[in-house]
C-alpha cells in the first residue's frame, strides 16, 4: 500500500515540475519509460485522474504522519552529522562546564574529552598576576604605567626598554641619554652640559623618537625651559638639569646603570605545574591551540596528509631529508606540555617553551622532589638519557608538542645510600604538592 502511493506521489511530481526537470533515478527505475500503443500490463501505473491525484496524496499524508519513512542518509546527511559531532567535541574539549545542547555527542575515547591545560599562561613580573596570552602585553604595560606613581625613573626605564620594540633605535637611544649623563658627572662644572636643546637634530633623531624618554629626563631632575639662543630672535626649549640633582652626581650615575643594563619588562610563562595520580592516560595529550603557531585545524590537515603520505615516501627518502622535514615540523610549536613519570607512578605536569633547554626541566622536577639534593635521571620513550643533552632545546630532542618521560634516581648513588644503612624518602614530591594531587582525565 506504501509503495502504491510512492509511486503516485512521483507521478504528480512529474507532472508539477514543469518542463527540463529530471526525476531521481530510483523513480526512473521504477516507472519506466511506457512505449505508444503498447498494452499497459498493470493498470495502477496509468496516468490517475485529479480526484484521485488529490485523494491519494491526502491518503499518503495522513499515512506518513502516522509513520514517518525512513529516509537514505546522503552525503549532505554525513557533512553535516560530521559538523555537529565536531562541535559538540570542541564545546565539552573547551569547557567542562558548558551546557548541554540537544544534540548527543557520539561516544569517545576515554581521556579526550578534557584539554591537558586549559591554554599558555604567564605570570606578569611586576604584580604577580597571571595573564592570558592574548592579555599579557597589555597588562603589562597597565603595571608598567601604574608604577610611575611608586618610582618614576624605575618606570621610565621600563617603559623605554619594552615599548619600544626595534632594539637598535633602543640602544642607540640609551647610548645617547648615557653619553649626557657622562658629560654632567665628569664636568660638572661646565654649564654647557646641563642643557639639552630639544630640537637639536641628535636629540630628535635618536631621543625623541623613543617613548619614555622624556618621562626619564624629568624624573632624573631635568626640567623644561624655554632660553634665549645666540643669533636668533625666540628662545627654545631645553632641558636643564636642576641644582638638587646636580649636588646628587652619584644619583645620576645610578640611574645611568640602571637605564644601560635594563632589560624589556617581559611577561614570564606560567609552568602551571599539576601533579596527578597513576594513570593508563599518561600519554594521552589533547592540547589546546595555544600550543601551535598554525591553527588547530591546520595542524590537524597537515597531521592527516601527513599520515597518508608516510608510507609511499618513507623508503624513498634519505636519513637526511627525513631529519630535515622533521626539525621544520617541530618549528611549528611555540610551547611543550611535558609530563614525568615518577617511580610510584605518579606524574608531575609543566608548561615550556618549544625552544627552551632540558636543563629547565631538571630545575623544574628538582623543585618538586622532597629528596632534591639527590642526582636523578629523566628517560625519554625510547629510553634515551636526557642528562647527557641539557643543552640541548626541547625541540631538538623531539619533545614537542607534548612527551612523556620516566624519572629514575641514579643507581650508584642509590646504592651507596644503602650501604650506608639508609634508605631515601619514600615520599617522592614534596608533602604541599602531593595534597593538591588530581585525577587524570
Amino acid at each position: 500500500m506504501k509503495k502504491f502511493f510512492q509511486e503516485i506521489k512521483a507521478d504528480i511530481k512529474f507532472k508539477s515540475a514543469g518542463p527540463g526537470q529530471k526525476l531521481t533515478e530510483s523513480v526512473r527505475e521504477k516507472a519506466p519509460k511506457e512505449k505508444p500503443n503498447q498494452p499497459v500490463v498493470r493498470p495502477s501505473r496509468q496516468g490517475p485522474t485529479d480526484e484521485a491525484q488529490m485523494a491519494a496524496a491526502a491518503a499518503l499524508a495522513r499515512l506518513e504522519q502516522k509513520q514517518p519513512r525512513a529516509r537514505v542518509p546522503t552525503s549532505q546527511d554525513f557533512t553535516r552529522n560530521q559538523v555537529r559531532k565536531e562541535q559538540v567535541e570542541a564545546t565539552v574539549s573547551g569547557n567542562s562546564k558548558a551546557p548541554q545542547t540537544n544534540t548527543v555527542p557520539e561516544p569517545k575515547e576515554e581521556g579526550s574529552t578534557h584539554l591537558a591545560v586549559s591554554g599558555v599562561y604567564f605570570t606578569c613580573p611586576l604584580t604577580g598576576a597571571i595573564l592570558r596570552k592574548d592579555q599579557r602585553d597589555t597588562r603589562i604595560k597597565e603595571a608598567i604605567l601604574s608604577h610611575f606613581s611608586v618610582d618614576p625613573v624605575a618606570a621610565s626605564i621600563m617603559k623605554i626598554h619594552t615599548f619600544n620594540k626595534d632594539r637598535d633605535k633602543v640602544k642607540l637611544g640609551v647610548d645617547t641619554i648615557a653619553k649626557y649623563l657622562d658629560n654632567i658627572h665628569l664636568h660638572p662644572e661646565e654649564e654647557k652640559y646641563r642643557k639639552i636643546k630639544l630640537q637639536n637634530k641628535v636629540f630628535q633623531e635618536r631621543i625623541n623618537c623613543l617613548e619614555g624618554t622624556h618621562e626619564f629626563f624629568e624624573a632624573v631632575g631635568f626640567q623644561k625651559t624655554l632660553l634665549p639662543v645666540p643669533d636668533q630672535e625666540g628662545p627654545e626649549e631645553f632641558y636643564v638639569l636642576s641644582e638638587a640633582a646636580l649636588d646628587q652626581p652619584q644619583s645620576l650615575e645610578k640611574h645611568k646603570e640602571q637605564l644601560l643594563c635594563a632589560e624589556p619588562v617581559r611577561a614570564t610563562l606560567a609552568r602551571q605545574r599539576r601533579v596527578f595520580q597513576p594513570s593508563h592516560l599518561a600519554s594521552q595529550f589533547d592540547l589546546p591551540s595555544d600550543f601551535f603557531n598554525l591553527t588547530a585545524e591546520e595542524v590537524k590537515r597537515e597531521q592527516r596528509l601527513r599520515s597518508e603520505a608516510v608510507e609511499r615516501l618513507s623508503m624513498l627518502r634519505t636519513k637526511a631529508m627525513r631529519e630535515k622535514e622533521e626539525q621544520r615540523e617541530m618549528r611549528k610549536y611555540t610551547y611543550t606540555l611535558l609530563r614525568v613519570r615518577l617511580p610510584d607512578g605518579c606524574l608531575l605536569q609543566g608548561t615550556f617553551y618549544a625552544r627552551e633547554r632540558v636543563a629547565a626541566l631538571y630545575g623544574f622536577v628538582r623543585e618538586a622532589l622532597q629528596s632534591d639534593w639527590l642526582p636523578f635521571e629523566l628517560l625519554a620513550s625510547g629510553g634515551q638519557k636526557l642528562s647527557e643533552d641539557e643543552n640541548l632545546a626541547f625541540n631538538e630532542c623531539g619533545l614537542v608538542p607534548s612527551a612523556l618521560l620516566t624519572f629514575s634516581w641514579d643507581r650508584a648513588v642509590l646504592e651507596d645510600i644503602k650501604a650506608a644503612g639508609a634508605e631515601p624518602d619514600t615520599s617522592i614530591l614534596k608533602p604541599e604538592l602531593l595534597m593538591a594531587i588530581e585525577k587524570l582525565s
